[in-house]
């Protein structure tokens, strides 16, 4: 089960993140979402669990916790959304 973490401290790290939910039960991935561009985080990431009790034992436990200063938010998360085929000009292509 794949857990949505928003609100996060900028200074965290991957390993922080895996260590806050480690608690929990077995982690399979955490990953904080960083910009492109700046390499800086955009203050959000996913953990992924294996087990979905361990994973709902996390939300409940962890949602609106202050952790770094900031009270997390943490829910199942969504499938991605589809992507666009990028910028268009209207014209086409030939």
């Amino acid at each position: 089960m794949k857990l949505y973490v928003g609100n996060l401290s900028y200074q965290m790290t991957d390993a922080d993140l895996e260590a806050a939910f480690a608690a929990f039960g077995a982690v399979s991935s955490a990953k904080i979402i960083t910009d492109r561009e700046t390499n800086r985080s955009k203050g959000f990431g996913f953990v992924e669990f294996e087990n979905r009790a361990e994973a709902e034992a996390a939300i409940e436990s962890l949602n609106g916790k202050e952790v770094s200063g900031r009270a997390l938010v943490v829910n199942e998360a969504r499938p991605p959304k589809p992507r666009t085929g990028g910028h268009s000009n209207g014209r086409g292509r030939f």
